[in-house]
């Protein structure tokens, strides 16, 4: 989720603005190391515009993590567990009226008026930070220039010295398929609906498709996910099956192996979807009062006329070809974020390559960002944490017999008391099996998952050991003191053991 900027090292009238990229709570990625520029005194435009969603969907400053992602996600995601945990209160002592009920509109309300704050709260900070802002929608020229057409009608030009591109991407569209385009939605849209999507047709089984069907289901809608292969490709396949397994046990349904083919919109609004059954190779359909597409996201370049500038491309998903330090094939003009290929499409680390960017421009430092071990979160109702490699990207590098993997399922001790289903809660680590037995990924499943992974993260980063976790002493009564509890060795032929927060 990036922003949707161009920031420039500005040469004009005789003056000199330097590149510096901006950061802030919500994650703008764009603009990312604008801080540390600032604190050297350089100066800097940014060019930021959003082409609105085929719905019509607009939005303010801070690109995709801060209005269309990471960030309304996270708090939907917080009302669907706020759900559950109002389910579990009674048993816990509370007496809670019923039935329990959600009002879409408030929360959506709720979660829109802290995105707009957000919005305000960067505008304020890029003008006190001396940050010149344009509201316009950017391309090249020529190497060092860019134009834009202002809301008057005027067209601008900015020459730069140092040029950053960091556009992003958008949610895919299956054009192909009757109907997609005009009757389907994605998240460019979900979290700005004004009402209820009501019963909801998710197509894709990215991360995105995940996280926005379990807090869909959380709130007490009517979800179904068409899958046309496995889910959350990219990810350790085990933990993505458990990941699966919770949110079809906890009321999602799923269709898999499933391509849509049409979608027609029905007299009475609902969307009729037909889709083709890969397994029983027939079609079937069915009716839905939305239908969310998560099937990827494109890079925002087909608009920026990188060839007048010599950028190279990937021809094959558009992407800007970058080396280690964020150079495109023309040394002056940089892309970080997730128009950069072979980059983590993860907001934090273009928030960093941003200010090691900005550093290494202005001569402060030499460091070169480091996308190994970059831990993340999935967050579904169960949530998953990972940092490091999955046992099969582990196994393909390293060799079957050189992999040691523990793991073990656990019980949460917040379950307990109300009952709470732990099957898929797990727990797995990665290892070289030769001692001193490097950790190469840990994946947890459970509760307040990305809590856990972050501070195990660290150690992995720091080159930990299987030992050394193991002598680290854990905090009782936690799910994270599960991890240094690891003993059973998937090797072993036993069966993990449950072995419980109590």
């Amino acid at each position: 989720a990036v922003m949707a900027a161009v920031a420039l090292a500005l040469r004009r009238r005789g003056m000199r603005f330097r590149w510096r990229i901006w950061a802030s709570a919500g994650g703008v990625r764009g603009a990312a190391g604008g801080a540390a520029a600032a604190q050297l005194g350089r100066k800097v435009a940014v060019v930021d515009y959003v082409e609105p969603s085929p719905r019509g969907t607009r939005w303010g400053l801070g690109g995709t993590c801060v209005n269309v992602g990471c960030i309304p996600k996270k708090l939907m995601h917080y009302a669907a567990l706020l759900g559950h945990m109002i389910q579990d209160a009674h048993h816990y002592g509370w007496e809670v009226g019923q039935p329990i009920l959600h009002d879409w509109e408030k929360m959506a309300e709720a979660v829109q008026n802290h995105v707009k704050s957000l919005n305000w709260g960067h505008r304020v900070q890029l003008q006190d930070r001396k940050v010149k802002y344009f509201n316009i929608k950017a391309s090249f020229v020529n190497q060092h220039t860019v134009r834009g057409i202002t809301k008057g009608g005027k067209e601008m030009l900015l020459s730069a010295e140092h040029i950053v591109i960091a556009t992003g991407g958008r949610p895919k569209y299956p054009t192909h398929i009757e109907g997609a385009l005009e009757y389907g939605i994605t998240s460019d849209d979900i979290f700005w609906l004004k009402k209820s999507p009501g019963k909801t047709l998710v197509v894709g089984a990215s991360y995105v498709a995940l996280e926005c069907a379990g807090f869909l289901t959380g709130i007490g809608l009517d979800i179904t996910v068409m899958m046309r292969s496995i889910p959350l490709r990219g990810f350790d396949q085990q933990m993505s099956s458990l990941v699966t397994e919770h949110m079809e046990s906890h009321g999602t349904r799923f269709l898999r192996g499933c391509i849509p083919s049409r979608i027609r919109k029905l007299p009475d609004g609902q969307l009729q979807v037909t889709w083709e059954d890969g397994i029983s190779g027939k079609e079937d359909m069915g009716t839905f009062d939305t239908v969310l597409w998560a099937i990827g996201r494109v890079p925002e370049t087909r608009c920026l006329n990188l060839e007048k500038a010599g950028v190279n491309i990937n021809p094959k998903n558009q992407k800007i070809v970058v080396d280690s330090q964020e150079a495109t094939s023309i040394p002056h003009i940089y892309a970080i974020g997730d128009v950069a290929e072979g980059r983590p499409e993860l907001t934090p680390t273009a928030i960093m390559a941003g200010r090691l960017l900005a550093q290494r421009l202005f001569g402060q430092s030499s460091d070169l960002m480091d996308y190994d071990n970059v831990p993340t979160t999935v967050f579904t109702p169960l949530e998953y944490g990972c940092v490091g490699l999955s046992e099969e990207e582990a196994v393909a590098r390293h060799g079957q017999e050189h992999v040691e993997v523990y793991h073990a399922y656990y019980k949460p001790l917040e379950f307990t008391v109300a009952e709470r289903d732990a099957s898929q809660c797990y727990i797995k680590m990665v290892c070289l099996r030769e001692p001193p037995q490097l950790v190469l990924g840990l994946h947890f499943l459970g509760p307040n998952a990305g809590e856990v992974t972050q501070g195990f993260a660290l150690g992995i980063k720091c080159g930990a050991s299987y030992a050394q976790v193991m002598r680290t002493v854990g905090i009782h009564p936690t799910c994270s003191e599960e991890v240094v509890k690891l003993r059973i060795s998937k090797r072993s032929g036993l069966d993990p053991t449950v072995t419980g927060c109590g």
